[in-house]
């Protein structure tokens, strides 16, 4: 990476790390341009450079910050001693170590699910930093292998992943801040069989027909 770029990458990531400190202090609405751009030692006009409002650092934060999640679950299935052997299995490794990991950091759940939406996904791809887009990407295509791989039949995996990220997101959120209904521990299960009763559904012919039996 030349020095130029090097200070693009700077300067973004600045801009990004300072928005993020000021949006979970203040809260976001709380939060100007002005704020972020002084926190940050740049000129106003820099900030236009990178994003084109607030909203749009804040997709592309939350995009950012939710693939380093990702990634970081899938870090910890490849180094785990026994890999996953379905789609099930993988999903549901992908999810514990999720949402313990947002266990550790109430600060950054709260942040990301107010503002967690597919909406907020398909805008910060169109536009992200390419190693965000990358991310993202490389999971997406882990969660269709390991779809194909068991022989699940759906033409539609995008509408299958958004169902489970949004019925993670909530009932995470719910029980992880809250514990409402009950605490993490106690609702994991639960969740595995609501997955479980989703993927059930897309067996044989790709259907959402739930399987007889």
């Amino acid at each position: 990476m030349g020095k130029a770029a090097q200070n693009k990458l700077y300067k973004r990531t600045s801009l990004l790390n300072h928005a993020y400190a000021l949006f979970t202090q203040q809260g976001f609405n709380k939060t100007t341009i002005s704020d972020i751009v002084r926190e940050s030692g740049l000129a106003k006009g820099t900030f236009y450079l990178y994003f084109k409002d607030k909203y749009d650092l804040r997709d592309q934060l939350v995009a950012k910050m939710s693939s380093q999640v990702l990634l970081e679950a899938e870090k910890a299935i490849a180094d785990a001693p026994v890999k996953p052997d379905s789609v099930e299995s993988y999903l549901f490794s992908l999810v514990d170590h999720i949402l313990y990991h947002l266990q550790q950091n109430k600060m950054l759940l709260n942040f990301i699910s107010k503002n967690l939406s597919w909406g907020v996904f398909e805008h910060a791809f169109e536009i992200a930093d390419k190693s965000d887009t990358n991310n993202f990407n490389k999971i997406y295509q882990n969660f269709l292998a390991a779809l194909q791989a068991s022989h699940y039949a759906c033409d539609t995996p995008e509408l299958l992943l958004f169902t489970i990220i949004e019925l993670v997101n909530s009932t995470g959120y719910s029980t992880i801040m809250y514990e409402t209904p009950c605490t993490l521990d106690e609702y994991l299960p639960h969740l595995h069989r609501c997955i479980h009763s989703i993927l059930a559904s897309y067996r044989g012919d790709g259907s959402a027909r739930p399987v007889s039996g």
